[in-house]
């Protein structure tokens, strides 16, 4: 008897094993870097970006703990400089994973997502504080395996914050942290009609949801103290980690190239204005409206509308 038993265990471990390795899966994933003029506030002014597939942040890449990704870059012929990708997600020879793509050209480079997470990508070519500054950023999703790791989130947004300079030829100035405004998402007041009348977007939930900010520090200089006004964060997840979790926060910090998940849930109608708590960084553009309302939009939060463009 206790030799059957043992056999079923074994044979119910394989199992589960082979389940686990069923769900891992290759992921390919392809963006080409563009050299475009792209908006910075909600008048239309441009600026001259650098990005990844024409639009600041970049795409989301949205992966499984466990899953294989195999990534390539084009670099557009058109374009004046090389680029790179340097991916936080994964474990790489720096020398040949992330070395720089001449315009016309491509690289590729494998990794396995083992950390699930929130991650920083960003292009690291030299001199890499004017490529991240100029727009060459974006996010990485790591959903864990388990998918009770962490609470169900009924929402989800991603949120980039990243410093404005007003000359993007100037080396010497990102150097010397000048500045001129915070942004969310590319944006100035992206999502924050109070501040800014212009505004025509704003993130959306109902009552009693819970809502996940999947937060990037792009910098590439200041440090971020992510705080929710008229709110409190239920959970913190450094690095979006489930085994990180913390409670009851009322503002966290994230540094440069760092990340973070926040859930929040207001048992209120009303609105949370979600910002870095240095004034002169949320008072130049660093705030965004979350509104918990009734009517809230079923597709906010949702699908392609995670990153709100």
């Amino acid at each position: 008897m206790k030799k059957k038993t043992l056999l079923l265990a074994v044979s119910m471990a394989a199992a589960m094993l082979s389940s686990v390795a069923v769900q891992a899966k290759t992921v390919q994933v392809t963006m080409t870097a563009k050299e475009v003029n792209t908006p910075i506030d909600n008048k239309g002014t441009m600026y001259r970006s650098w990005t990844f597939e024409g639009q600041v942040p970049g795409p989301v890449v949205h992966v499984t703990e466990g899953d294989v990704v195999e990534f390539t870059l084009f670099n557009d012929k058109n374009n004046k400089n090389s680029h790179s990708m340097d991916m936080h997600a994964g474990q790489f020879d720096i020398l040949k994973d992330f070395e720089s793509v001449k315009p016309g050209e491509k690289g590729t480079f494998t990794f396995k997502a083992e950390h699930p997470g929130i991650f920083f990508y960003h292009c690291g070519s030299d001199p890499m504080i004017q490529h991240i500054a100029r727009g060459m950023y974006g996010a990485i999703i790591v959903d864990p395996k388990d998918p009770k790791a962490m609470p169900k989130a009924d929402r989800e947004y991603v949120l980039i914050q990243s410093e404005l300079y007003a000359n993007p030829d100037s080396q010497d100035e990102m150097m010397a942290n000048k500045w001129t405004n915070v942004m969310f998402n590319g944006g100035i007041f992206k999502y924050d009609p109070v501040h800014d009348p212009a505004a025509t977007r704003m993130l959306q939930a109902k009552p009693g949801e819970r809502v996940r900010i999947y937060f990037i520090n792009a910098g590439p200089n200041e440090t971020s103290s992510f705080h929710p006004i008229a709110g409190i964060w239920d959970k913190v997840y450094p690095s979006g980690n489930p085994k990180n979790a913390m409670t009851g926060m009322q503002t966290y910090v994230v540094g440069p190239g760092d990340a973070a998940s926040f859930d929040i849930i207001s048992p209120i109608e009303g609105a949370n204005a979600l910002v870095t708590h240095s004034m002169r960084q949320a008072l130049t553009g660093g705030i965004a409206i979350l509104q918990f309302t009734k009517d809230a939009d079923p597709k906010m939060g949702r699908g392609e509308n995670i990153l709100v463009r």
